[in-house]
């Protein structure tokens, strides 16, 4: 249950992103197919934070340290470039049109999944 919480998180941020950046697009007929989407593109978010994320830190431990924790964003946003790229190869009407509008996108991701996470009862 919770994870179909956290991708449901995880997909209203993204749609948020896609309303405030105007690099970040969702496209489809109506709103039940960008909603399909998005829900789609959270799930593939969740894997690339869940598989790649971790590895990148490992390997980028002196970078993390060097730069007080900064590189994150830049990762941050490499992985939802990447996410953007997965979800167009997997045939999900999802774009992201460069590294600024990933940069920032990933920041109100970050930030809105955050605020909605802190309404979520936690279990544990």
């Amino acid at each position: 249950m919770r994870i179909l919480l956290k991708i449901a998180i995880t997909a209203v941020a993204l749609g948020v992103a896609t309303l405030l950046i105007s690099g970040i697009d969702v496209e489809g007929d109506t709103t039940g197919r960008r909603v399909l989407t998005l829900v789609g593109v959270a799930v593939i978010f969740g894997l690339v934070n869940a598989i790649i994320k971790p590895i990148v830190k490992t390997l980028g431990c002196a970078l993390y340290i060097l730069t007080l924790g900064l590189i994150g964003l830049v990762v941050n946003a490499l992985l939802l470039l990447l996410t953007g790229w997965l979800a167009n190869e997997l045939g999900l009407p999802f774009n992201v049109d460069g590294f600024w509008p990933a940069f920032f996108g990933a920041i109100i991701v970050g930030v809105v999944g955050w605020l909605l996470d802190l309404f979520v009862k936690d279990d544990d």
